[in-house]
Formats: C-alpha cells, sequence, structure tokens
C-alpha cells in the first residue's frame, strides 16, 4: 500500500472516530420527555438575520432534515383571514401559516420518527386563532396529538416512542402536554408547576439562574421541560454556546439554525448520536434524584475519567491564494461543564513540513 492509499484509508469511513453503532437508535426511548435532550430551533423560519431576513419553508424542511424536534412558529392576524408567520415589527418576509403545517406535515417524520413540538408564539386574534387550530386538525390529522396518552408512569411525560406531533404554548384545547407558564422561581415551580406544563426563558435569565442556583436548576429539570432561547439582542442571529444550558439538564435548548458557527456544530455533535434521532438521553448524573449536582461547583464527587488523545496529522487544508505555505496545527476541544472543559494545539508545522505525531492530554 502506498502512502497516499494508506492516507486515504485512514480518512475512510471505516477509520472514523464516531463510533457505527450510534448511527442508529440504542438508547432507551422510553423514559420520560424530560429525561432527553432535544433538538431545538429558534426562529425557524429565517433563512437570515432577525430584521430583514427571508422566511421561507425550507427552512422547516432543512431543520426537519438535521432532525430537529422542536420547531418555532411566530403567528400574527394576516389579510383575508390567513394566519401569517413572521418575526413580527421587522421586515422579515411573511409565508402563510397553512404552507408551514403543511410542510411540517410532509417533512415531521422523514428522518426521525420522534415526536416533533411545535413552538407556538401566538400574536393572533381569536378569529384568526381558530382558522390556525382548524388547519392544525385537518392538515396533521392523525400525526397531531389531540388527547392525553395512555402511558404507565403518571405524573410523568411520556417517552419519546409516543410518536405524535406536539403543540405548544398556544391554542389551549390542543395544547396537552407542553403547556407554557411564566417561570417565577424553582421552589414555585416545585410546589405548583404540573408535569405536563414548560416554561421558557431567554439565554442572560438561564444562564443567571445556572450560576446563582445550578443544583436547583438541574433538579427542576428531572421533572419539567425547560426551553432556552437566544437574546432578542442577537439581531444578526447568532447563538450562544449550547452547552451551558445542556450542563443544567435542559431539554429544548433553542438556536439559529441557519447561522453557522461553533454553537451550531457543538449542537450537530451532539444529535449526531442515537441515530440522529433529536433526542439523547441524558446523563445519569443529571437524572439521579439521590445526589445534588451543581455543574458550576469545581470539586464533584466523581470518578473522573481519563481522554488521551493520538493526534496524527491535518489534512485537506485550503491552499492560500497568496500562495505562501501554511504554518499549521491541530486544535483539540472539549465542552462540558467547567472543569471538563478544555483547549489545546500541537505544535506549529512551519511550512507545512510533516514531523511526527503527538499527544494531547
Amino acid at each position: 500500500m502506498t502512502f497516499e492509499g494508506f492516507l486515504r484509508y485512514m480518512e475512510s469511513k471505516d477509520c472514523c472516530v464516531f463510533d457505527q453503532t450510534h448511527a442508529s437508535v440504542y438508547q432507551d426511548m422510553d423514559q420520560p420527555l424530560t429525561s432527553y435532550f432535544i433538538s431545538s430551533s429558534h426562529n425557524t423560519y429565517l433563512t437570515g438575520d432577525q430584521l430583514v431576513g427571508k422566511s421561507h419553508l425550507d427552512a422547516y424542511v432543512c431543520a426537519l432534515r438535521k432532525g430537529c424536534r422542536c420547531l418555532e412558529i411566530d403567528c400574527w392576524d394576516g389579510p383575508d383571514m390567513e394566519p401569517v408567520v413572521y418575526h413580527g415589527h421587522t421586515l422579515t418576509t411573511k409565508i402563510l401559516f397553512k404552507d408551514v403545517i403543511t410542510t411540517v406535515e410532509q417533512h415531521a417524520f422523514e428522518v426521525s420518527a420522534y415526536p416533533v413540538i411545535l413552538s407556538l408564539e401566538n400574536h393572533c386574534s381569536r378569529e384568526q386563532q381558530e382558522v390556525m387550530a382548524q388547519y392544525l386538525i385537518s392538515i396533521l390529522g392523525e400525526k397531531l396529538l389531540s388527547a392525553p396518552l395512555d402511558h404507565p408512569t403518571t405524573g410523568d411525560l411520556p417517552s419519546p416512542n409516543k410518536k405524535k406531533i406536539v403543540v405548544a404554548e398556544a391554542l389551549s384545547d390542543l395544547v396537552i402536554y407542553t403547556r407554557s407558564v411564566k417561570f417565577i422561581s424553582f421552589s414555585q415551580s416545585k410546589d405548583n408547576q404540573n408535569y405536563y406544563e414548560n416554561t421558557s426563558m431567554g439565554e442572560k435569565k438561564a444562564r443567571k439562574l445556572a450560576k446563582a442556583s445550578g443544583t436547583d436548576f438541574v433538579q427542576h429539570n428531572q421533572k419539567f421541560l425547560s426551553r432556552i432561547y437566544p437574546a432578542g439582542s442577537r439581531t444578526s442571529s447568532s447563538n450562544y454556546n449550547p452547552q451551558e444550558f445542556w450542563n443544567v439538564g435542559s431539554q429544548l435548548v433553542a438556536l439559529n439554525f441557519q447561522s453557522l458557527g461553533l454553537p451550531m456544530d457543538l449542537n450537530d455533535g451532539r444529535f449526531q448520536d442515537n441515530g440522529g434521532c433529536g433526542y439523547i438521553l441524558k446523563p445519569a448524573v443529571l437524572m439521579s434524584s439521590q445526589r445534588s449536582f451543581d455543574p458550576g461547583c469545581s470539586q464533584h464527587r466523581l470518578k473522573p475519567t481519563h481522554l488521551l488523545l493520538k493526534v496524527i496529522n491535518g489534512s485537506n487544508l485550503p491552499v492560500p491564494r497568496s500562495g505562501k505555505a501554511l504554518d499549521p496545527f491541530v486544535r483539540v476541544e472539549t465542552h462540558g461543564i467547567a472543569s471538563d472543559s478544555r483547549r489545546k494545539n500541537t505544535h506549529t508545522v512551519k511550512n507545512n513540513c510533516p514531523v511526527a505525531s503527538e499527544h494531547c492530554d
């Protein structure tokens, strides 16, 4: 075998670092919905920024084909009694609500058989809300969850194996398991919130709660669904780092899927697991009611795992327009709680001349 042939073999699927047994659903899918991270999109209809960007049905298709299981639909009164979807009070273009629901019906279970949550931000009049309800019922048909499901764990949300489309936050007669309620405090939720109700909060408030009351946030997410969304100041549709909210067990960590970068790389990486079905079982430490866990604490009574990575080479690097040789290096990052987050670089290779491999601890 020539060196070039060996290199092609090393870069082939046979040598992929991703465990191929995880390319199909392998996790326990019979736990309550609160036990899973759920791939979630913010302002799903947008293909650009939140001020003048275009709204397009293809944005829903792209999100669903990436395994997204929670879609946002901002609904406003439209002409001729036809509700429209767009980012209100901006110059973003409008699309018809009925077309969005038709698109969801066509593509909801194309790559994943597990439940889709429709998060409706409802700004419509009562008359057009009734039109929305009729479209949901007539277009989605039997795919729409319209009555409570029979499931054995009383007092818990159903598992993802109950494969339906669920409506959240609006049109009360169609909201079964994800009725939105205002978050006041963890103690208020513990004493008064019902298991079928969920809370939704912006990243700034969620970040403040995670830093001040990490343990309480983890325990809250053991019982209830929580949705985190980007700050309104992110007019360019940029994203926060989702890991900080996965660390406290938030299930619906919503990102702008149209915005490329580290946050979406992390999201794609997390939800590539478990067959790309959009549901990832949370780690046991975030689900155990027998012990408290604060992701912000520097000391954890857990046995650490030592990860040793051997960087063999970097390849397929772009050639600069200047024609000058690159001085490349490989950067390895781990993302998790603070004590697990690391960034290591290999030595720079001057003029792209190969050197021996090295280890990153």
